[in-house]
């Protein structure tokens, strides 16, 4: 996922707004990192 597409989904929450610039930069990375994984994982379920 990229930064792009992780701020389009985080922007639907209202909490997003609320963070500091530096917290949005950290729950952006946070969340594209456990997105990935999961892909990752799923990817890996189907073999």
């Amino acid at each position: 996922m990229t930064r792009q597409e992780a701020i389009r989904v985080l922007m639907l929450s209202p909490i997003y707004f609320k963070l500091k610039p530096a917290n949005r930069k950290q729950l952006i990375q946070e969340y594209c990192t456990l997105f990935d994984r999961v892909c990752r994982q799923q990817k890996d379920y189907r073999k």
